[in-house]
C-alpha cells in the first residue's frame, strides 16, 4: 500500500526553511508518508492561482500547515486550508518554531489546534492520531 501524501501549506515569505527542514525529516527511513512539494511560488494574485492549488491539493491524501510567527498574515495558508476542508481533507497544523509565537492561518477553526513539531506527533498525526 502506498505512502500517503501531504500537501505542506506554509508562509512562503516567511517560513521556506520550515517547508524544506519537513521535507528533509520526510526522507528519515522511519517515515511513512511522502511529501507532495507542489508549493505554488507564483504570486498570489495569479487568476488561476486557487485553481491550480486546489488542483494539487485533491492530488494528496492530507495536508499538513506549518504555522509561524506570521502565518495570520498569509493569505495563501489561508487559502490552502479552506480548500483542503472544502475538499474533505484531513489536515493539521504544526507549531513551525520552539520557543516562539506561532499563530493559526486565519481559516482555522477555533478546534483546530497547534502540535508540537516532534517526529513522534508528526507521525502520529499523518496515521490520523488527533
Amino acid at each position: 500500500m502506498p505512502f500517503p501524501r501531504a500537501f505542506i501549506a506554509f508562509d512562503y515569505d516567511h517560513d521556506e526553511f520550515l517547508r524544506t527542514a519537513l521535507v528533509g525529516q520526510s526522507k528519515h527511513p522511519d517515515t511513512d508518508f511522502e511529501i507532495a512539494d507542489w508549493s505554488v511560488k507564483e504570486p498570489f494574485a495569479e487568476r488561476d492561482w486557487e485553481k491550480k492549488v486546489r488542483t494539487r491539493i485533491r492530488q494528496a491524501n492530507l495536508v499538513i500547515v506549518i504555522c509561524g510567527e506570521y502565518t495570520y498574515a498569509a493569505t495563501g495558508v489561508a487559502t490552502e486550508l479552506r480548500i483542503a476542508r472544502e475538499e474533505k481533507l484531513p489536515y493539521f497544523l504544526l507549531w513551525g518554531y520552539s520557543g516562539k509565537t506561532c499563530y493559526k492561518p486565519t481559516t482555522a477553526l477555533d478546534t483546530d489546534k497547534i502540535y508540537n513539531w516532534t517526529w513522534e506527533n508528526l507521525k502520529n498525526l499523518v496515521k490520523g492520531d488527533r
